[in-house]
């Protein structure tokens, strides 16, 4: 819940202010939380059906949040096409994940999911912090945060793919059983 709640801070932040530095700290720490409460839940099975559908839903919540607050700060790097990238694919895994849950399959996140995930989580920060005026005119941090951001992009799509692939052959698995 403090991620969710710490979400809509970091929105508010982008929204009304110029705290570029203030909302990177927000969104590293709304993140960490993610790591934390992973850690403890599976530390102290303390694994529950609320906390297996709140946590990839506020994962969601911040990613493409930011992306879609981010994208219409000028000098982020995000444009609508990467936003619309990020948004259609978590829509997409979100719906394939229920379909095969609802079939009784366990479609637990893969490490492309994963990696995807912490590439997101450093890209996002990177175009925050490129938003500040110290930084905004600095080309090397500029190409920097573009390269992490397109590569971003790219394993986010790429991990579309592969998630799409497993699904087939999960689903012709339990074709082939019936």
């Amino acid at each position: 819940m403090s991620r969710l709640i710490l979400s809509f801070v970091l929105f508010a932040i982008i929204t009304l202010t110029d705290w570029w530095l203030t909302a990177t700290i927000v969104f590293v720490v709304a993140v960490a939380t993610d790591a934390v409460d992973g850690y403890l839940a599976r530390k102290y099975n303390l694994v529950t059906i609320f906390g297996r559908i709140l946590d990839p839903l506020v994962d969601k919540v911040i990613i493409c949040g930011s992306f879609i607050f981010l994208q219409s700060v000028a000098g982020s790097g995000i444009t609508p096409w990467m936003t619309l990238a990020i948004i259609v694919r978590e829509l997409y895994i979100t719906s394939l994940r229920g379909f095969f849950e609802q079939q009784g399959i366990d479609f637990s996140a893969a490490w492309i999911g994963k990696m995807k995930m912490v590439l997101q989580s450093i890209a996002i920060p990177f175009c925050l912090v490129s938003l500040m005026p110290q930084l905004a005119s600095v080309t090397l941090f500029l190409i920097i945060r573009d390269v992490i951001l397109w590569l971003t992009i790219a394993i986010t799509i790429y991990s579309g793919i592969e998630y799409t692939f497993r699904g087939v052959k999960l689903f012709k698995q339990k074709m082939n059983s019936v």
